[in-house]
This record gives structure tokens, sequence and C-alpha cells, in this order.
């Protein structure tokens, strides 16, 4: 019950909504990118980065100077079935909409790394929770 509870907690935080739905929008994610995006400054972004990483619903990977965070998978099928109903909601969502335009604007001009540097072939991909 207590991983389920720091689950809930962790989701109870509007700006780490928008930070994972625009990871379940991209697939992947630098800081940088999510600063931009969201016009939150480095240290907030990487604040709840941290707190969606412990509780297990991102994971990072280093390219470089840059930290990619993507949508870890679900540990459990109660972990999946969370992230996938959030998903869900957050895609129809007002708020969430904007974010995700905002993103593929910024797809559009250039991103910091992760699509012009780090995959410069590649544009966003939903992520799809099995």
């Amino acid at each position: 019950m207590t991983e389920l509870v720091s689950l809930f907690r962790c989701l109870a935080d509007g700006s780490r909504l928008r930070l994972l739905n625009l990871l379940f929008e991209s697939g992947e994610l630098c800081v940088c990118d999510l600063e931009s995006i969201l016009g939150f400054t480095q240290t907030k972004v990487s604040r709840h980065m941290n707190y969606l990483k412990k509780a297990g619903l991102v994971e990072d990977r280093r390219s470089g100077r840059w930290i990619l965070y993507s949508i870890a998978q679900p540990r459990n099928s109660h972990q999946r079935l969370i992230i996938k109903s959030i998903q869900e909601i957050l895609g129809s969502h007002a708020q969430a909409q904007r974010d995700a335009k905002r993103l593929m604007k910024h797809v559009k001009d250039g991103c910091c790394a992760t699509f012009v540097h780090v995959k410069p072939d590649r544009s966003p991909t939903k992520v799809s929770i099995q």
C-alpha cells in the first residue's frame, strides 16, 4: 500500500502532470526542452523529474551533456493501469493539449537537444503503455 500512496502523492501535482504529459506526447525530452516548453526553471524541472523518477514513473539516460527523460516501463499491473489512465485523462485536458501544441511548435522550431542533436531523423511519437 505504501508504494501506491507514494505514487498518488507524486501524481497530485500539476507541474508533474504537465511534465508527464509532454513525455507521453514526445517519448523523450531533455531538461532544456521541458524548461522551454513549460516556462519552468531548470531547478523546478529537475526537482519534479527526480520526484517522478523516485516514484518509478520516468527514467533518464545520459547522451553527451544532456539528460533525457522518458516514461518508465510500469513496475506492476497497478502502476500500468494508473499510468494508462493518467495518459488518457491528460489527452483530453485543455492545459495538457495546449502544452502538446507548444511541444509540436518547439519541435518544428528545433528543440535544444532531443530532436536536433540526439535524434535528428525522428519526430515525437506518442508513448503507448502496454
